[in-house]
């Protein structure tokens, strides 16, 4: 039986230039399937406008948001400042992953997922920083979830094209609050190889390969099929659900299906 309170977090393309109009277009667009909106941070290595900008921006237009942070780009001193930010805009649910690898240039390591997780619990713990609780998440591949992190409050599961896959791996994983599986669109077979060759474990099977060169849109019936057998699964709270360019698309055909 489905999960009546199965969400979908939609991710945003966020905006490389100073125009949010594309960013406003994705929410107004998404808004009817979506629980909650995630806001990347500096996406794929490549610098775009600050996600937490973003976060205010969606609960402008009524939405919720989760403010995406990475810990390939700041120090410590850096992280606060995006925590006073967020706290004077209102943000107060994170998203706290390591990093694409950069473009150009070298990766901070003066910080980690963790060490972001203990600093943000410091900073909450403070009435004189914070307004208030902060909802903090982490990332998980398909492995065995280290102890720390089962701390957090939820849990995103890395993208998967196999859900028999991420079942297997939910029998294993004991967290006590809300798990998303990840679900892309493979928008072209050219993105899709891609994909398979940077990050192998995130390979688009050969057959979705196959379809995408003679039909535009077998990505979105994928992706659609994914969110209803993890839905109709159970063992999920929900989907963190990344449309890429073809977010109208998949909007309409969730809604149409009820899966709003």
């Amino acid at each position: 039986m489905g999960n009546a309170n199965f969400g979908i977090i939609c991710e945003v393309e966020p905006a490389t230039r100073p125009d949010l109009m594309h960013v406003r277009h994705q929410i107004g667009v998404m808004s009817r399937i979506a629980s909650a909106f995630l806001i990347p941070d500096n996406h794929i290595g490549r610098a775009t406008v600050s996600s937490i900008a973003v976060a205010h921006e969606v609960a402008a237009m009524g939405g919720r948001s989760i403010a995406c942070l990475n810990a390939r780009d700041r120090n410590l001193l850096g992280f606060r400042r995006d925590l006073l930010t967020a706290a004077a805009y209102g943000v107060d649910e994170f998203l706290f992953v390591y990093g694409d690898r950069p473009e150009t240039g070298r990766r901070s390591d003066d910080l980690t997922i963790r060490t972001m997780l203990d600093e943000a619990r410091r900073f909450a713990a403070d009435p004189q920083l914070a307004r208030g609780p902060l909802r903090l998440g982490v990332t998980s591949r398909l492995q065995p979830l280290p102890a720390w992190k089962r701390e957090a409050d939820f849990l995103f599961v890395q993208v998967s094209f196999s859900v028999s896959d991420l079942m297997r791996w939910r029998e294993t994983v004991d967290f006590a609050g809300p798990v998303f599986a990840g679900v892309m669109v493979p928008v072209s077979p050219s993105m899709a190889r891609k994909l398979t060759a940077d990050i192998p474990e995130l390979a688009v099977p050969q057959t979705l390969i196959d379809e995408l060169e003679v039909d535009r849109d077998a990505g979105v019936d994928s992706a659609c099929r994914m969110v209803e057998a993890i839905r109709e699964s159970g063992a999920f709270d929900g989907v963190h659900l990344i449309p890429v360019s073809r977010y109208r698309e998949v909007a309409a055909r969730l809604e149409r299906r009820g899966d709003a």
